[in-house]
């Protein structure tokens, strides 16, 4: 079992550079098996758990993997089968993206379900309701879903609730269907953008990503492309949090500014100075944080894959903070880890309160789910004395060299393998 190990309270300085989005990455990678013709080139990947396990995945499928650092190149013109059953596909919430891009170029596909990170209920129906909605036949049985389709017709699809997941795999179950989709009341988050400007890079035609309804007019095929995945968001936040939290003054390279505005704008209002430029934001802190209220939100609200971390600062700011969990209701799990470490903060259902204190304690600690890995390493920085974080499978889904890219900021951080 590994363990990371941080030597708590080191100021960080200087600049990091933002991988490639997860969120988008596990997307786009499924998604390159539209491309009946031609290779896809994937630029900007990260070197994370998810997109090896998707990878692993794609060749049982039987497409054609090259991988050079950062750039993977996908050739699915032999695809041997049209069940994903292997082990890697319980592992990962996106193993669901199959559905849309498999139906949409051969019309069947049968996906064990998925699993991932235990931060809530997390259904399904919203992608059924619109696999249902182009005419596919949806079945689920002995653990498995299975669509089938004679033919996909183009149709108005009105989402119930907001779901970042459907509307990306209805939106790649509809680029090759006869006619003129419309989705209405779909996420705007900046990945569903990515995969949907890389759906067109392949020849697609969709319009309106990004607002509130997306307009998709069917081709007869796609073919491979070129293209490069944009920063990822919610790490480039990690690090803003973590500059806040123990920076005098860092340089986060390789962002989208925009896309960070919600978690730049609520450090302002902690009292964090930050400055943008047009593909890097400077954090600087000088460690005095007021006490500030969160709500989570769809895009463009404030991230819900950030409040994990950011309660974390919430736990020195002075005075009274609240958060207000909007979007899964069992991703307060880590505050109990914050408490062994001095923190003080009570939970009634989507609702937790910070008192702030002078300072946390390093403690022995464990990471519940991904976005918890990342706020218990927050807290190692930010704590007096040494913290020991277990449960690195599920940091090692989303960031990639947390532990080089934070030691090259000067943090006293490091990985150990315990019998």
């Amino acid at each position: 079992m590994n363990k990371i190990v941080i030597q708590g309270g080191k100021r960080i300085n200087g600049e990091v550079d933002i991988s490639g989005a997860k969120n988008a990455a596990v997307a786009i990678l499924p998604a390159a098996i539209l491309a009946s013709e031609g290779k896809c080139c994937i630029e900007n990947v990260p070197n994370i758990k998810d997109v090896n396990c998707m990878l692993k995945i794609l060749e049982s499928l039987g497409c054609e993997i090259e991988r050079n650092e950062s750039t993977i190149i996908i050739d699915s013109t032999n695809i041997k089968t049209f069940y994903a059953n292997i082990e890697e596909v319980r592992k990962m919430r996106a193993s669901y993206y199959l559905l849309g891009s498999m139906l949409s170029r051969f019309k069947e596909c049968s996906v064990d379900l998925p699993g991932g990170c235990a931060i809530g209920v997390r259904p399904i129906d919203q992608h059924i309701k619109g696999f249902e909605a182009l005419g596919t036949e949806v079945e689920i049985s002995h653990g498995s879903l299975k669509v089938k389709a004679d033919k996909l017709q183009g149709t108005n699809i009105f989402f119930d609730v907001i779901s970042v997941g459907a509307t990306i795999n209805v939106m790649m179950s509809a680029v090759l269907a006869e006619g003129t989709t419309i989705l209405e009341n779909v996420a705007k988050e900046p990945h569903i953008v990515d995969v949907a400007n890389f759906l067109n890079a392949m020849g697609a035609d969709i319009k309106g990503a990004g607002t509130d309804v997306i307009r998709i007019k069917g081709v007869e095929k796609l073919h491979g492309c070129t293209y490069s995945v944009i920063p990822d968001q919610i790490e480039a936040g990690t690090f803003m949090i973590a500059a806040a939290a123990c920076g005098d003054e860092v340089r986060i390279k390789n962002v989208i500014p925009k896309h960070l505005e919600s978690i730049s704008a609520k450090l302002i209002e902690m009292g964090v100075e930050i400055i943008e430029d047009d593909d890097s934001v400077i954090v600087k802190s000088n460690n005095n944080l007021k006490a500030v209220n969160v709500k989570t939100l769809p895009y463009p609200g404030f991230p819900t894959d950030i409040q994990q971390p950011m309660s974390v600062l919430l736990t020195v700011a002075e005075g009274r903070s609240i958060v207000n969990e909007s979007i899964w209701e069992s991703r307060f799990r880590h505050l109990d880890e914050l408490e062994k470490m001095g923190a003080k903060v009570k939970v009634e259902g989507r609702i937790a309160v910070f008192d702030g204190v002078n300072k946390l304690t390093g403690a022995e600690v464990e990471a519940s789910d991904l976005r918890a890995g990342a706020a218990m390493v927050i807290a190692g920085l930010m704590a007096e004395g040494t913290t020991r974080i277990s449960g690195l499978e599920h940091l090692d889904r989303g960031y990639p060299d947390i532990e080089k890219k934070l030691s090259a900021l000067g943090a006293q951080i490091k990985r150990i393998n315990v019998e």
